[in-house]
């Protein structure tokens, strides 16, 4: 590949910063494809040097990323303060983290990188900065939209051939049922079936969808909304020549077994789909988000202010997202 992909910095003061040095400095044992950090090259060498992690920095466009990779991590520069302070999140570079969002994105739609890995943000201290979106996922559909209606973002947890997909997302539990439609599970199947097949090249996706209540409503005794919202549109997906069975029992459909029937599960809600990802692979998950322009991966952890600056950080989700990015860009 003749680009690289994009990397956004993420929150200065958490791990994400570290794992990106790490990976870089592994980048030949590990195989890795070019990658292109947008954020503050004063400030990685810094993070470095704290580390103890010899490698070059280079401030470069986006462009010339692929060349120079192979000698130094290329840093796409972005404007704004960010001092290093690990575990300590600061206004000061709440900016910046911002604008290394929206300059990766933009390169990534523009063609200039092939793809996008973000690294974790710190939402409370962006919120004072402008930030109005309740998470990474949405923000992304907002800025790919490009002044029109934003497409309806799908997040993915994947590992392997497991993926599991929240119909709902950042979102109280109290508010899932009044916001779950036909409308909404229709849409949200075809987005995960169509990335299936052009993204992660599987030519005929099966797909499993839970109910919301246990046992699946039990033909209403336990609620209706499996009757009255997620058959009706199972019933719609399956007349469009989707594969898809439900609704089924969350409590047994992600049993392994039953699990690796399926392409994907769809879920309703943002735990019924995040615990079990994360209990069968908590450090190597990854986030995807389907039904955009461009193909986003993110790991599936938090800025763990706790570790930051200490070199201990488990970098195996942030490899899982390089790596799936990579694959994806590939088969794209």
């Amino acid at each position: 590949m003749d680009k690289a992909l994009a990397i956004s910095m993420g929150e200065p003061a958490g791990v994400g910063p570290d794992i990106i040095l790490a990976l870089y400095a592994q980048r030949a044992e590990l195989g890795l494809p070019a990658f292109c950090v947008f954020g503050n090259a004063e400030f990685l060498k810094a993070r470095a040097a704290r580390l103890g992690l010899s490698i070059d920095i280079t401030s470069v466009g986006a462009d010339g990323a692929n060349a120079a990779f192979a000698d130094a991590l290329p840093v796409a520069e972005v404007e704004g303060l960010v001092p290093d302070h690990p575990g300590q999140a600061s206004q000061v570079s709440a900016g910046a983290v911002i604008r290394s969002i929206q300059e990766a994105v933009e390169a990534t739609l523009t063609g200039a990188c092939r793809g996008l890995v973000t690294a974790p943000i710190h939402k409370g201290v962006l919120y004072n900065a402008g930030f109005k979106h309740p998470g990474h996922t949405e923000f992304l559909a907002e800025l790919c939209a490009r002044g029109g209606t934003p497409r309806l973002p799908v997040m993915m947890l994947a590992h392997g051939g497991l993926r599991a997909v929240p119909v709902t997302i950042h979102v109280p539990i109290r508010d899932v049922p009044g916001l779950l439609t036909k409308e909404l599970i229709v849409e949200t199947v075809r987005i995960v079936a169509h990335d299936l097949r052009h993204r992660f090249g599987i030519a005929n996706p099966q797909i499993g969808v839970a109910g919301l209540n246990p046992h699946a409503g039990e033909g209403g005794a336990i609620g209706r909304e499996e009757l009255e919202i997620i058959g009706p549109a199972v019933a719609q997906l399956q007349f469009e020549g989707i594969g898809i069975e439900g609704p089924l029992p969350a409590d047994t459909l992600f049993y392994p077994t039953h699990w690796a029937r399926y392409d994907a599960v769809v879920a309703m809600y943002h735990d019924q789909a995040l615990i079990p990802i994360k209990t069968v692979a908590f450090e190597e998950a990854v986030n995807v988000t389907l039904g955009l322009p461009i193909v986003r991966t993110s790991p599936d952890h938090g800025t763990a202010f706790d570790l930051a600056g200490s070199g201990r950080a488990s970098s195996a989700s942030f490899l899982a997202a390089i790596q799936m990015a990579d694959a994806m860009t590939a088969t794209r």
